[in-house]
């Protein structure tokens, strides 16, 4: 029997809309970025901290989508309370990254002198990523929430779309590190890179809320 898959017109806006969202949550100044960008700058074990980051944001995607998925499959009452708890956590997102707009911050990167062997890198990467709280919230629970809103043969590409964000912005950081660590170190940069990720988290809130509501 053959079967075929959702159509390109439904895939990308929902590939689009996990990329958008991924890219929103991750592109932030914080300890984790810092570390990449700091492995980047001194070219040590790029492949594997960037690896190593981007896997286990791919694991905790798919653990949140497809859990949340199985979970909220028989309780639409809930799934419609946790689609607007989401809407809701992504406008206060973006009010957050809009006021950030006024801040004027930089991401600081420490380069002491001393090298890290693989296995210190790796570690360090893993305490950076699954030591951080809000990793799980991002991941697990909102990316996950959201995810399990989409109609079951387009979660996988939900998942792939976030799944992309993240490997795409630890491989920028890691391997673009000595390109960027200027260009990180204006507040001007930080700022219309905040700009763009309120807003579009805002527009990510509307549509959530939409889908809550149609689906019910």
């Amino acid at each position: 029997m053959n079967t075929i898959g959702p159509p390109p017109t439904l895939i990308w806006p929902v590939f689009a809309q996990g990329l958008a969202l991924g890219l929103g949550l991750i592109v932030a100044i914080g300890a984790q970025n810092a570390f990449v960008l700091r492995q980047g700058l001194r070219r040590e074990h790029i492949g594997s901290v960037v690896l190593f980051c981007a896997a286990a944001d791919a694991v905790l995607i798919m653990a949140g989508v497809f859990g949340m998925a199985q979970a909220l499959g028989e309780r639409p009452q809930l799934a419609r309370a946790m689609a607007l708890a989401g809407a809701a956590f992504l406008a206060w997102y973006g009010w957050k990254a809009l006021w950030r707009v006024r801040q004027g911050e930089t991401l600081q990167v420490a380069r002491g002198a001393e090298g890290l062997s693989l296995g210190s890198a790796v570690a360090q990467a893993a305490a950076f990523t699954l030591l951080n709280p809000h990793v799980y919230l991002d991941t697990v629970l909102l990316v996950g929430s959201m995810g399990a809103q989409q109609p079951a043969p387009l979660q996988g590409w939900f998942v792939a779309g976030a799944s992309t964000a993240s490997a795409l912005w630890f491989s920028l950081l890691g391997f673009g590190a000595r390109w960027l660590a200027p260009w990180f170190a204006h507040p001007r940069a930080w700022q219309v890179l905040d700009g763009l990720i309120g807003m579009t988290m805002w527009l990510l809130s509307a549509l959530m809320v939409r889908h809550a509501w149609a689906g019910f």
